[in-house]
């Protein structure tokens, strides 16, 4: 690198200085020193040593201390510095202390100046496929990202079928845009545990991409709408099986109330004779009055405990009946707001 201000420099980072020269273009340096970062300034600002990440991140460096450990110290190298408008690059620990000190707020403003650096990029592409006739065709999947088994400074990463194996981790959900000038354009990432499994982010992925394209298929409201009736037919057959099954519970609680009346009585009329009998001293034989007043006892005992059972039948049904209406309704009321963003 050599210019009329500047002596030949070398580099181990020559496609860092390209893209240093392409992002001047489209104005991305300038847009990171204009971020808000409310942080205090030694040597080098924030704004400084969040573009140095993002350098970082251009060079597939895997761990931020390799910014100045590296063989090749990206904080050494005065080439790439100046290439991305910068006076010089900070230690990693330094970068490292930017980025623990950022707040959600500062980091979502740092997204929101890529996209909107991006945005062009998109609409030319799409502006191509519609002069070609063609159709808009995303891809959207999930893509594990591995940390190591033993770590435990990872927050949220969990075990999930990572490269072909079972590892520790994220799961980054990925959809980007089939693009005839690029092949592919990256429109959004967001990131989830490692045991999320594709199948349950597949409406997330559509919406992601409508979002960052500005432009979404036609709603089949008329479908969808269909769709709820059908639902709500389906949802009152569980609403009758469940006033069904509150009055057989109902039926089973007086059934059971009486039983326990029954039964008191019975005890009663027992306790009763079984005095009597003693009073007199008379034996109980078998068909004599106190031993058949014995028996509806015991009966009454039996029926009692049937009558228990009974009961918890009925009521285990109705809880299974009570979640799956819950659980139907919660999906009515998603239809429903489906139907509504939709409309």
């Amino acid at each position: 690198m050599s210019g009329d201000k500047h002596p030949s420099q070398y580099t181990q980072h020559a496609l860092l200085v390209a893209w240093g020269a392409f992002a001047e273009h489209i104005g991305l340096p300038q847009r990171f020193q204009v971020l808000p970062l409310k942080q205090k300034v030694y040597k080098h600002t924030p704004q400084t040593k969040v573009l140095e990440f993002l350098v970082a991140i251009l060079a597939g460096l895997p761990h931020l201390q390799d910014v100045s450990r590296a063989a090749h110290p990206l904080d050494k190298d005065q080439a790439v510095a100046e290439a991305w408008g910068q006076p010089g690059w900070a230690d990693y620990s330094g970068v490292s202390r930017t980025l623990k000190a950022l707040s959600w707020e500062d980091a979502h403003q740092i997204v929101q100046a890529l996209e909107e650096l991006s945005q062009p990029f998109f609409e030319k592409e799409l502006t191509q496929l519609r002069q070609q006739g063609q159709r808009i065709c995303l891809d959207g999947d999930l893509t594990g990202l591995p940390v190591s088994n033993t770590s435990r400074t990872y927050p949220n990463a969990a075990y999930g079928h990572m490269n072909t194996e079972i590892q520790l981790g994220y799961q980054a959900a990925l959809v980007s845009l089939e693009s005839p000038t690029y092949g592919r354009l990256w429109l959004s990432v967001d990131h989830h545990p490692g045991d999320t499994v594709s199948c349950t982010q597949a409406e997330a992925l559509v919406l992601a991409a409508e979002k960052r394209l500005g432009v979404r298929p036609r709603r089949r409201t008329d479908l969808l709408r269909q769709r709820i009736q059908d639902f709500e037919q389906t949802m009152a057959t569980t609403k009758q099986r469940l006033e069904a099954q509150e009055k057989a519970v109902q039926q089973a609680r007086e059934q059971l109330s009486a039983a326990e009346h029954h039964l008191q009585a019975c005890r009663q009329h027992l306790a009763m004779l079984e005095q009597a009998y003693q009073a007199k001293g008379r034996p109980e034989r078998p068909y004599s009055r106190l031993a058949q007043a014995r028996k509806r006892w015991q009966t009454a005992q039996k029926r009692l405990r049937r009558r228990e059972q009974a009961l918890q039948t009925v009521q285990r049904r109705l809880e299974k009946t009570v979640q799956h209406h819950a659980r139907q309704q919660e999906e009515r009321d998603a239809l429903q707001q489906r139907l509504e963003r939709f409309e």
